[in-house]
Formats: C-alpha cells, sequence, structure tokens
C-alpha cells in the first residue's frame, strides 16, 4: 500500500507540471494571436468633421445668441452683423431699379409713337428708338440683379448653423469686427464622427472594408460597435522630403530593429450607447473582426488584456 502511495506522487507531481505546462501554452498562444495576430490597436483616435463658419459680408457684430459648447440645430442663428448699412444698400437699389422702370417705359413710349410713321419719321429714327428700348431694358435688369445683390447681402448679415452641431471654442463677442470670408466660430458637426485606428502594417491582412470592429473609449467601460470603412492609401515618407537644393533628406541611419509602419484605418460608427460622451480627439483601443463574424469572443480577452498593458 505504501508502495502505492510512493509511486502515485511523483506521477501526481508530473501530471500537475504537465498541467501547468499546458495552460502556460495556452496563455502564451492566447497571448499570441491576441496582440500579435489579431488586427486590434490601442492608438485609435475620435474624429469628427469641424465646420468654419466665415460671414460673407464684412460688418460690426451686434448680438451673439449662442454660448460655448452649446448644442444648435441647422438654421439656428448664431450671430448678426450690424445691418444698417445692408438696409441703406438695398433703398439705393430699389429707387436705381425704380428710375430704370421708369426710363425704360419713356424709351418704350417713343418708340410706340414712331411705329407706323415710316412715311413721317426717317427709318433711321425708328431703329434708333427701338435699340434705346433694348438698352433700356439691359439697364433695367441690371438694376434688377443690383437689387437681388442686395437683399443677399443683407439676409447674410445673420449667420446661421449650416448643420446640427456644438458651437466650439467660441471667442467672438458683441462689437467684435468680421471680415468676409474670415471664419469666426467653429461648429462640430454633430452627425459626423468616427474613429480613425493607426493598425501596424503587419496586421492589415486581417482588416477589409465591411468588416465588424468595436471600439473601448479609455474613459467608459461599454463598447461602440461600428464598420470598417476604408483603409488609408498613403502616409508621410520622411525621406521623400526635399532640402533646399531640392535634393532628398535621406535619413543616414536604419535601425536593424524594423518597425512597422502604422496606417490609418476609418471605422464608421454604427450606434453610440446613450451613456457614452463622444469628443473628438479622444483615445480608443479597436479590435476587428472578420467579414460576417462577431468580434465579441477575443473581444472579451483582449478587452481585459488592454486593461493591463
Amino acid at each position: 500500500m505504501s508502495s502505492t502511495i510512493s509511486f502515485l506522487k511523483p506521477a501526481a507531481k508530473a501530471a500537475l507540471t504537465l498541467l501547468a505546462v499546458t495552460a502556460a501554452g495556452m496563455l502564451v498562444s492566447a497571448l499570441w494571436r491576441a496582440y500579435v495576430l489579431a488586427p486590434w490597436t490601442r492608438d485609435g483616435r475620435v474624429s469628427a468633421q469641424v465646420v468654419g463658419i466665415a460671414p460673407e459680408v464684412n460688418g460690426t457684430v451686434i448680438d451673439v445668441p449662442v454660448v460655448d459648447d452649446q448644442y444648435v440645430n441647422r438654421g439656428d442663428v448664431l450671430y448678426r452683423i450690424d445691418p444698417e448699412r445692408f438696409q441703406l444698400a438695398v433703398a439705393q437699389a430699389e429707387a436705381q431699379l425704380a428710375a430704370a422702370t421708369a426710363a425704360l417705359g419713356q424709351k418704350r413710349d417713343d418708340a410706340q409713337r414712331r411705329k407706323g410713321m415710316d412715311d413721317l419719321v426717317p427709318r433711321e429714327d425708328i431703329h434708333r428708338a427701338n435699340q434705346a428700348v433694348a438698352i433700356a431694358q439691359a439697364e433695367q435688369r441690371r438694376a434688377q440683379v443690383a437689387l437681388d445683390v442686395a437683399h443677399l447681402d443683407l439676409e447674410r448679415t445673420t449667420l446661421r448653423a449650416p448643420v446640427d452641431g456644438y458651437v466650439t471654442h467660441l471667442r467672438l463677442r458683441r462689437g467684435d469686427y468680421a471680415g468676409a470670408g474670415h471664419p469666426n466660430i467653429a461648429l462640430l458637426d454633430a452627425h459626423s464622427f468616427w474613429i480613425t485606428g493607426y493598425f501596424e502594417e503587419t496586421k492589415l491582412h486581417g482588416i477589409h472594408p465591411g468588416a465588424p470592429a468595436q471600439v473601448r473609449l479609455m474613459g467608459f467601460e461599454e463598447l461602440i460597435h461600428g464598420r470598417v470603412a476604408s483603409i488609408g492609401r498613403g502616409i508621410t515618407d520622411a525621406n521623400e522630403q526635399a532640402d533646399a537644393q531640392g535634393l532628398p533628406s535621406v535619413e543616414p541611419s536604419f535601425s536593424w530593429v524594423r518597425l512597422a509602419q502604422r496606417i490609418p484605418v476609418r471605422v464608421e460608427i454604427d450606434q453610440v450607447p446613450a451613456s457614452i460622451v463622444l469628443v473628438a480627439g479622444m483615445t480608443c483601443s479597436i479590435e476587428v473582426g472578420q467579414s460576417g463574424q462577431s468580434t465579441v469572443p477575443q473581444g472579451r480577452l483582449t478587452s481585459l488584456l488592454h486593461r493591463w498593458m
């Protein structure tokens, strides 16, 4: 009996050792698949389109009804420029149109009186009268266009939000001078958020447009699900930059450890959980699965690893 027990002890130790080695091998294999083979990256950024609001007319700002970081709907007023000068321009254009209309009426009356008087009035006078009508019509059209432009400039003194979004970094105040073509308000489009992931080039073989992706923001536990929209087709090559003489500036050394370049991959967001606040510039981890497959099984492992690494 004692000999049997003494025989089992080494066998148990060997079994435990084999079990530990097997578990370690499985863990190493899982880590290898998760960190070397799986298409994931911790270098992700939240991005969004920013609309630069610039006036089309010059003038003094008289009203700014929005505040910094305010959400505005499309069509909401952002600020107003003093309209007095443009109202006077409209009045002037209306007067010019009235004068042109009166002149046209007079020319038409003159041409009408000469019509049918070929025997009494020289043909050259009749021709000149008809030409005068055509010129007066052109002057009236020009006056009408000038009035339309004056109305358009007056309308442009009120700047409205072109999209739904958030007023960002507002520094415009009443009394500031707004210059035509110079942006003075930035509006972040609320419906334009996307994720940019910078993946190592060695992992691009597992990434394809349409593949599912899950995103974990640094400050939130819930996942954001999306789809790969596109893969960047070019990044900057520092060796291609030319010096003052136009010659390429090639780096003099090359490390024996060749680092993989990071390629930008655009991920479109399917839906954002209500508890998550998206802010352009946030960092995140991204994992990409195969088309038609979910990323959840492997995502549980990598998400746990990401927290510790």
